[in-house]
């Protein structure tokens, strides 16, 4: 379905474009939690737990990312699920990659 997509150059910029803004909003959240959570730290438990939360959230972000064009659509639409892109950063996507990732989204929401 979306794993033997063609994509122009152009489209290529955008989604790069994309791809990258989002992972700036997602790095911002996690360092904002991350800044709070250590501020609030007062004990040794709690020092390993602001590790812990920075373990885990590293291993989401590199699940989460991955700029496989055969990917790109399913990437996407979680990005756009869980907020971390504006689905408007797409304008200039093909119709149909556009089509595809709503559906992604429609069927997540199920």
């Amino acid at each position: 379905m979306y794993h033997d997509l063609e994509w122009s150059p152009a489209e290529k910029k955008i989604a790069r474009k994309a791809y990258d803004s989002a992972l700036v909003c997602a790095l911002a959240r996690v360092m904002a939690e991350f800044k709070s959570r250590a501020g609030a730290a007062g004990t040794p438990s709690e020092m390993w737990e602001v590790g812990d939360y920075l373990h885990r959230q590293r291993r989401e972000i590199d699940e989460m990312f991955d700029y496989r064009y055969s990917q790109l659509p399913l990437v996407f639409a979680r990005l756009i699920r869980e907020e971390h892109l504006d689905e408007a950063l797409l304008a200039g996507l093909s119709d149909e990659k556009r089509r595809i990732i709503r559906s992604i989204l429609s069927l997540a929401a199920k």
